[in-house]
């Protein structure tokens, strides 16, 4: 055991299981004897609910949440020299790309059966609003260590982290070599000024290539962010319509249920009333077949006396 095997399962495991599983790695530590391992594992911060639910996001969803840094890193580069309506069709793709991620971080953690409340899901979409716009955040995100949110606010500070390094801007491009106006005194000294007006046409036109470059970088990763919204969208009405689906032979079977009780019901009381009626017959039963016996004792009588008279009789 050692220090990176426990933080990887403490910042997986619940927020409630958190101090639980810390106490135990820590006792086990002690056990060992290892007393510097069990201090540096006492010393782990508990996560928020929020970090915890990104820690999750980046253990099930890596690649999305890489892609999401590197795309982060392309727009920053290509953002320069990006026309206004090109900025804001990426602004728009990048919002659809962190909401996605958001609702899939949702679904995580509901998985985990830990449904995720509005204020923590903002939490969550500040997060990856920060890794997307700071290189350092983006590392900080992808430890899936985090034990706070973290959010940006353009100026550099971050909550869940020291500070986000600001992101410095492109080098400024190369400025024309300003020499003292002079007459020209021969063909040497055109020559070397036509040298340098090519060579600063030639960093132009490289400089131009590689804007050229950086934005076709970036607008193939915007493309690849809106595939993936419109997969995890999918994926999402998927969901809902499991759900639906769901809800409704949840209330199918429970009309069934109760359906099924009233007629339990109808079938007791039937049987209750069938005994009575049976206990009735049963009285009426008995008292007939008392009133049988005594109709058959009466008769036998009847008969013996006819007997006894018609013999009387003949002796006369």
């Amino acid at each position: 055991m050692d220090l990176e095997d426990v933080a990887d399962e403490l910042y997986e495991v619940p927020p409630e299981e958190f101090v639980a599983v810390r106490t135990a790695r820590q006792d086990e530590a002690k056990a060992d004897g290892d007393k510097a391992l069990a201090k540096a594992i006492a010393a782990l911060p508990k996560p928020s609910t929020a970090a915890w639910v990104c820690n999750l996001l980046v253990r099930s969803h890596r690649e999305e949440i890489q892609g999401l840094v590197e795309l982060g890193d392309l727009l920053r580069e290509a953002q320069q020299n990006l026309a206004g309506d090109q900025l804001k069709a990426l602004d728009v793709q990048r919002r659809q790309l962190l909401a996605a991620l958001t609702r899939q971080a949702r679904a995580v953690a509901h998985e985990r059966g830990h449904p995720v409340s509005t204020a923590v899901a903002t939490q969550v979409e500040e997060t990856l609003r920060a890794a997307m716009s700071d290189p350092g955040a983006g590392e900080d995100l992808l430890t899936g260590r985090l034990t706070s949110p973290m959010s940006y606010s353009g100026m550099g500070e971050a909550t869940g982290r020291p500070k986000l390094r600001l992101v410095p801007p492109p080098e400024p491009a190369a400025t024309r070599e300003r020499t003292p106006a002079r007459k020209a005194k021969g063909n040497d000294e055109e020559s070397a000024a036509d040298r340098r007006r090519r060579e600063q046409e030639e960093r132009r036109r490289a400089a131009e290539e590689k804007r050229r470059r950086e934005l076709a970088a970036a607008q193939e990763a915007a493309d690849e962010a809106t595939a993936a919204v419109e997969e995890a969208e999918s994926v999402l009405e998927e969901h809902r319509r499991s759900t639906e689906e769901l809800a409704a032979r949840r209330e199918e079977l429970q009309a069934r249920v109760e359906e099924l009780a009233d007629q339990l019901a109808e079938a007791e009381r039937d049987a209750a009333e069938a005994v009575t009626a049976f206990k009735r017959e049963d009285r009426r039963r008995a008292g007939a077949e008392r009133q049988a016996a005594e109709a058959a004792e009466a008769r036998d009588a009847a008969l013996a006396r006819v007997a006894q008279l018609s013999a009387a009789d003949a002796d006369g």
